[in-house]
């Protein structure tokens, strides 16, 4: 194997703070400011967080596509965004895109470029060693410092190319298919739209959305049980269905056991259910892969119509925007039943529905297959990773 040379991270780059924008010209203009909404684990840019911007900025906050941003803080309860990096996508080309507050900018001046320094900052030697250097009790903060003073073997620009470009090629792959997701989300959403908000007839029936569904309060088993907890049923929480909004869900962070399911209120919904929080963040949703149990935060959701797994969650993901506007709460927003028996709905017979049914099933289908392909090809990228990081492959082979 060719010789591979040990750099610090700040002989290459330089760390700079982002932008202190102005709240009030946030929604409109000809710019985009980037928030740490756009720094994800899963993703390597999120375009919801790149929001219009109409105030004027200095040039030094200004990025162009293929730039590094990093997360310069996170809450002390959800560290995994902390120091990662989001490279900015070629479709911000001739955009105006300001760095802002709580992201940092890297400005790299090396031969090292950002595609390689992207994946390194993904790495687990990375992320540990960043999460090590963090500070704060409420708000886990890194400095510029600390990220600059990190230390790596970097290989050869020919073992660069060939190890940025196999984990792009992935990442591409993935880019692609949850892309395709999207198209057929909003196709799925078109045709409901379609068959029963464009086209409704004043004959059909007007119930609320309570009595067009059936909805199942959530539970948590005794945290003080060890026996509840870490066996074969997956546990949701609010931000389980929060990161995999508008999805199928295939993993939660915690596990529960059969006694600790029949030891509490908690309930097992069935595969195809609907999943929406109730509480603070309120009115992301999501539908399961498979039985899961979740939290006295969310409702689960089930068909009044047989098995009409999917017209339930198109009828959701349609009122859920009415939902979050009757939310109400002195601290957190929260979504009750009350809020569901206030939402009036138009729907036609069940003959209809079950049509419509049979006839979306086929997208669905393609979304849950095309979310496995995804899942598999992340398992390999974060297992080829860290390998292809530390010298654990032979690239000559």
């Amino acid at each position: 194997m060719s010789e591979w040379k040990e750099y610090k991270l700040g002989d290459l780059i330089s760390i700079k703070g982002g932008f202190s924008y102005k709240g009030e010209y946030i929604g409109t203009g000809d710019k985009f400011l980037l928030g740490m909404g756009c720094v994800s684990y899963s993703k390597t840019f999120l375009q919801s967080g790149a929001r219009p911007y109409s105030g004027d900025c200095f040039d030094r906050f200004y990025a162009k596509p293929f730039d590094i941003v990093l997360a310069t803080r996170q809450q002390s309860d959800n560290l995994p965004i902390l120091g990662l990096p989001a490279i900015i996508p070629q479709s911000f080309w001739g955009e105006k895109v300001i760095v802002g507050t709580n992201l940092y900018k890297v400005d790299n001046y090396s031969e090292v470029d950002n595609k390689y320094l992207y994946w390194l900052m993904r790495s687990p030697n990375y992320i540990n060693y960043i999460h090590s250097c963090s500070k704060g009790s409420t708000v886990k903060m890194i400095t510029k410092d600390a990220v600059e003073s990190f230390v790596f073997m970097c290989p050869p620009k020919e073992e660069r190319d060939f190890i940025s470009g196999l984990l792009w090629q992935i990442e591409d792959k993935i880019d692609l298919l949850n892309r395709q997701n999207q198209t057929l989300e909003s196709m799925a959403e078109a045709l409901f739209r379609h068959y029963f908000i464009d086209n409704a007839q004043p004959e059909w029936e007007e119930k609320s959305l309570f009595d067009c569904i059936e909805l199942i309060g959530g539970g948590t088993p005794k945290t003080t049980i060890d026996e509840y907890w870490n066996g074969s049923i997956k546990w949701l929480s609010c931000g389980d269905i929060a990161n995999n909004h508008k999805g199928f869900i295939f993993d939660a962070e915690k596990s529960i056991s059969e006694i600790g399911l029949n030891s509490s209120s908690t309930k097992l919904l069935p595969k195809y259910a609907t999943v929406i929080s109730a509480r603070g963040t309120v009115g992301k949703f999501c539908i399961l892969s498979e039985p899961m149990a979740f939290s006295q935060s969310n409702y689960g959701i089930l068909p009044q119509y047989k098995d009409c797994f999917f017209f339930t969650y198109l009828l959701v993901s349609y009122s859920v925007e009415e939902l979050q506007s009757a939310a109400y709460g002195s601290v957190f927003d929260t979504i009750t039943t009350n809020t569901f028996k206030g939402l009036s709905v138009s729907l036609p017979s069940k003959e209809l529905i079950l049509q419509f049914e049979t006839m979306i099933t086929v997208y669905f289908s393609k979304i849950y297959n095309n979310q496995s392909q995804i899942n598999t090809l992340c398992s390999l990228r974060d297992t080829l990773l860290p390998k292809l990081m530390n010298r654990e492959i032979d690239l000559k082979n």
